[in-house]
């Protein structure tokens, strides 16, 4: 009798030792499943960011080419150098709407800031822009609104998920449109891209040309595109587009908005 309780007490305490492992086993389990799930959840995160941000970089292409050419080396250089009152401004592909010349390379502002108005066929956006910080793009954006390249013409791309910006610049409302020209690109260290933002769209370092976009809502993207103003009035009028949303027509994110807005005038004093 003696010897059968034994037997009956060992064989209950290995069940439960069993038991205990197969509980470990399926913690163990459920956790490498979980940290797995949490690590996809954020690369595909990081992945939808990457993803519109190269739709960002690549939607300035020249005429011929998926990627307008860079600038030459001492082009960008003495760009990037950021000599007082001097830019660069070497020719890149065909201008999609005529301009004539191209933006003074001497006596370029480069304090304090300049104004501008964008008249939209939806209200008036006033932008302070940063000439102490980007004086080459501040100077190319005034001598484009000078030629009334900008006046007509649409803001194709609203992009609702991931980032927040509604890009315009390009007459030919197809995301291809450039002046016929390109500069180096400026205020990158430590540049943000919180809501009421002007920034310029590119095809890659050193290649921006007349596209930017507008920042509607504190977005993450890395520091390759030049910031070069802030909406100082006006930006419920970009918000009220983006609350209308897109029609998902691009492959990168994003896509036409489906309240459409165009410039009708851009001046800068």
């Amino acid at each position: 009798m003696a010897s059968n309780k034994r037997e009956r007490e060992l064989a209950r305490l290995r069940a439960e030792r069993q038991a205990a492992r197969r509980a470990d086993a399926q913690a163990h389990r459920r956790q490498r499943r979980n940290t797995i799930l949490a690590s996809v959840a954020g690369l595909a995160v990081v992945g939808l960011i990457a993803g519109v941000a190269l739709w960002l970089a690549n939607d300035e292409p020249s005429k011929d080419t998926l990627a307008a050419p860079a600038p030459s080396a001492s082009a960008s250089a003495s760009a990037a150098a950021g000599k007082p009152g001097t830019c660069s401004y070497p020719k890149s592909g065909a201008a999609a709407k005529k301009v004539t010349g191209a933006p003074a390379t001497t006596g370029v502002q480069t304090t304090g800031t300049r104004h501008a108005v964008l008249k939209t066929s939806r209200g008036t956006v006033a932008v302070e822009l940063l000439a102490s910080k980007a004086p080459c793009t501040v100077n190319s954006f005034a001598f484009l609104a000078g030629q009334k390249y900008y006046d007509k013409t649409p803001c194709p791309r609203l992009v609702s998920s991931g980032i927040f910006v509604l890009q315009c610049g390009d007459p030919t409302g197809t995301g291809s449109g450039g002046p016929g020209y390109s500069y180096a690109d400026e205020n990158l260290t430590g540049a943000t891209y919180p809501k009421g933002t002007l920034a310029m769209a590119n095809s890659g370092p050193n290649t921006n040309g007349s596209q930017f976009f507008v920042v509607y809502k504190d977005t993450q993207l890395p520091p390759s595109y030049t910031p070069f103003g802030t909406i100082t009035k006006g930006l419920d009028i970009i918000e009220k587009v983006a609350a209308g949303g897109d029609d998902g027509s691009h492959s990168a994110g994003g896509g036409k908005p489906k309240l459409p807005i165009d410039l009708v005038q851009v001046t800068v004093a």
